[in-house]
């Protein structure tokens, strides 16, 4: 027997009507849930949610803090159930799903925290006041302010809790209701993760809405106060660039990203820091079948290549593929069948111009979507194409060989090869030599939101490049969307309009008061 997913409209839980999407589990292809949006007025929805920002902008950031501090004890009360959720529709090991739901939880709850931090006021100052005149009388200040509209979350299949959780805190601490839609097919956590911040009776009505299914007719109503925050593929952030264009929306992309781990030539097999880089590497191939954004695509060596090549291959050889519901289980399923049939094509495309090493396109189990952990290897990087521009988006990367007989000569070979990639979220570097990093962090930080250097100091504790933190900023140049959430405060800003007051200083302090030092 499926379960019934519903939306959470106009204050209310609402089955859809007429054409539903059957969600399965991935490992058995077993039908789950039905869910659909249709007979949903979206007009309506929308217009509730606006009615809701009028009470969140009232609250103090200590106020949303508490929203979010609620939610945050409600998820962890039911971690387990999440946790179980999570292994049956998105094809996760019970260690995937922990990544994923505890995430959620752990950011829901920094985000809290900063509320705390922020205390009794409403808006944002940006720096110090400036004085204007030639006393300090006369100043000004810049202020972040709630925008005057409705935030809607598109989130991808991958992460249905941790996703949802990273939008929803940033918005709601910044004071702006939510509309979360997540991508239908691993819908079940996020519904579960909707229901028990609805259960904590802490979201102000008008708040938060949610969509179990597509978006209908709502995203042609939204205007220039709204934001669309999204994440998914390239193509279709390109059509909502243009759509979205036309009512002034703010859109924020998170996109395709083609992560790079390089190895420095000063690490030997003998080191902390190639532990940690084999480490890292062999988990991010495999972490969620490898359909994270910050997953490693590409990884690149010199003098080590064939070390690397061996231990990589070594490793990725012990990885047992199953249903993730038993516990012997090293890497789950795909999550979808369209997934399968991408990443084989996409497995394909990257075997023209490059040497399978392990795994590849042919099926594993008769039954479920699954894939073997693929490396594949490109001995002359610099002329491949399909490496540097298509992300395959599963347990696949490419070992690529750097040449260069000295460490500035490594440093800018293995950067220019990284920039090929067109802009990513995040670098992985792997070297206790202080100049190859100087020089390739800088050769590369242009292209990136965010570089992770492993070194002998960082390695016992590190949780590597492919794990993203409230902390830092999410996000990332060019072929990555362009796009920048969390980053701590930084996160509020999608949500704010910067405004400068100028004036009195004393009045400006009155009208927007600095935070209360902790």
């Amino acid at each position: 027997m499926t379960t019934m997913l519903r939306s959470y409209v106009q204050g209310r839980w609402v089955e859809g009507q007429g054409t539903l999407a059957t969600l399965v589990n991935p490992a058995t292809e077993e039908p789950l849930a039905r869910t659909g949006t249709g007979g949903i007025d979206f007009a309506a929805a929308l217009g509730h949610a606006r009615g809701g920002a009028p009470a969140l902008r009232e609250m103090t950031f200590a106020q949303r803090g508490e929203v979010l501090r609620a939610w945050s004890k409600a998820l962890h009360a039911h971690r387990d159930e999440l946790i179980g959720l999570a292994i049956a529709n998105g094809g996760n090991t019970r260690g995937d799903a922990k990544f994923d739901v505890d995430g959620a939880i752990a950011t829901i709850a920094h985000y809290a925290d900063l509320g705390a931090q922020l205390g009794s006021v409403r808006a944002l100052r940006d720096g110090d006041a400036v004085q204007l005149g030639r006393t300090a009388r006369y100043a000004g200040i810049h202020l972040w302010v709630p925008r005057d509209g409705v935030a809607v979350h598109i989130n991808a299949f991958n992460f249905p809790a941790w996703g949802t959780a990273e939008k929803a805190a940033a918005s709601l601490l910044a004071g702006m209701p939510i509309i979360s839609k997540p991508a239908t097919s691993t819908a079940l956590v996020a519904s579960r993760l909707a229901e028990l911040g609805i259960e904590t009776g802490a979201l102000p009505p008008g708040s938060f809405t949610f969509l179990a299914g597509g978006p209908g007719d709502l995203l042609d109503r939204l205007g220039p106060q709204d934001v669309v925050a999204f994440t998914g593929s390239s193509q279709t952030a390109a059509k909502l660039r243009e759509q979205l264009a036309r009512r002034g929306a703010r859109l924020n992309v998170e996109a395709d990203s083609l992560n790079a781990a390089v190895l420095g030539p000063d690490v030997t097999p003998d080191s902390a820091t190639w532990d940690l880089f084999v480490a890292d590497v062999v988990r991010d191939i495999i972490q969620k079948a490898g359909q994270k954004c910050t997953a490693v695509r590409r990884i690149f060596a010199g003098p080590q290549l064939d070390a690397v090549q061996e231990a990589l291959v070594e490793r990725l050889s012990a990885v047992k593929v199953g249903d993730p519901a038993r516990s012997e289980i090293g890497m789950g399923p795909l999550s979808t069948a369209d997934q399968l049939r991408d990443v084989r094509a996409g497995i394909g495309k990257l075997a023209r111009e490059a040497e399978t090493l392990i795994g590849g396109d042919k099926s594993v189990e008769t039954k479920g979507y699954f894939v073997a952990p693929t490396l594949l290897l490109a001995r002359d990087p610099a002329a491949a194409a399909a490496v540097h521009r298509d992300e395959v988006f599963g347990p696949v990367a490419t070992l690529c060989a750097v040449p260069g007989d000295s460490a500035q000569a490594a440093a800018q070979l293995a950067a220019g090869l990284v920039q090929r990639g067109g802009g990513g979220l995040v670098c992985s570097v792997y070297s206790d030599d202080r100049d190859f990093l100087r020089a390739f962090v800088l050769a590369v930080a242009p292209y990136h939101g965010r570089i992770y250097l492993g070194s002998e100091k960082v390695a016992g504790q590190t949780m590597g490049p492919g794990t993203v933190l409230p902390q830092l900023v999410h996000g990332g140049p060019g072929h990555a969307g362009g796009g920048e959430e969390l980053g701590g405060l930084r996160g509020l800003q999608l949500y704010s309009q910067r405004v400068a007051l100028q004036g009195d200083r004393a009045l400006l302090d009155s009208i927007a008061p600095a935070p209360e030092k902790q």
